[in-house]
């Protein structure tokens, strides 16, 4: 029986996944820290590349400092990325600011900062759109800024159930994105916060939950880093039903969309 209805969850995902006779589906690509192969991860040169080669977002991970600026970093620590230590919760903007962000990827970099959001999406403006990791930031501030950038329509924010339900109880219009998981949180997910837009990792992008994702007529955007970040990778998600891929490599992905005619 549980085979039968995997069998039958995997024909309805292809099925959704199809699109009608004489659509082009689009995917999007996402710049996963923005271009950081060879640029500083999560600053402006990584953010600037990842425009350039054409990707449609960039992912941005969101931590808060000890004087409540929000800054990018994906660790909670600068120790890995800069030239300084401590936890970006407890060094305040000022202690950032003088951080030395490139110089461990290479010399033609040193020099290069912390951004802060605020900067981030002044430069993303009418350029590209914004994928939003959430690391450690409140629903309150996270609005605020995106709304007084005018960057309302062009973001979307990776968090969790309570932080998503406050985002929607402060901007409806702002697309929350949740992680799946499972069949049954995303059902829950779908009861609860009616998202335009689902994340996926590798281990939760199976045909049972992608079917209940496409149900709920909602887009599915998967992390297909790795082994799997290739053209036999990104082929494989996009006939399982993803709408966007977070790649590690956003100008050969983005020259792969466009020679299959899906962007």
């Amino acid at each position: 029986m549980a085979s039968r209805r995997r069998r039958a969850a995997l024909c309805l995902a292809l099925f959704l996944a199809v699109p009608a006779a004489g659509q082009t589906r689009r995917i999007v690509a996402i710049s996963h820290r923005g271009e950081h192969l060879h640029h500083p991860e999560n600053t402006i040169p990584a953010f600037q590349e990842a425009i350039r080669v054409g990707a449609d977002f960039i992912e941005v991970d969101v931590q808060t400092t000890s004087d409540g600026k929000l800054v990018l970093s994906h660790d909670g620590t600068v120790n890995r990325c800069t030239n300084g230590t401590g936890k970006v919760s407890e060094m305040t903007f000022d202690r950032i600011e003088v951080l030395d962000a490139g110089i461990k990827t290479g010399p033609e970099f040193a020099g290069t900062k912390i951004p802060t959001f605020d900067q981030v999406l002044d430069l993303a403006r009418g350029k590209i759109g914004v994928y939003v990791d959430v690391k450690n930031a409140s629903a309150q501030d996270l609005v605020s800024h995106i709304d007084g950038h005018g960057m309302t329509d062009h973001v979307v924010m990776y968090c969790g159930l309570r932080l998503a339900r406050q985002i929607q109880e402060l901007n409806p219009r702002l697309k929350v994105m949740p992680e799946s998981n499972t069949v049954e949180n995303s059902r829950l997910l779908i009861e609860q916060l009616h998202p335009r837009v689902v994340a996926f990792g590798a281990r939760d992008f199976t045909p049972e939950i992608i079917a209940v994702v496409k149900q709920a007529n909602a887009e599915i955007y998967v992390d297909r880093m790795g082994a799997t970040d290739a053209p036999e990778g990104w082929q494989s998600a996009i006939d399982a039903g993803a709408d966007g891929i977070q790649t590690d490599r956003p100008g050969p992905l983005v020259e792969y969309l466009r020679q299959k005619g899906y962007k």
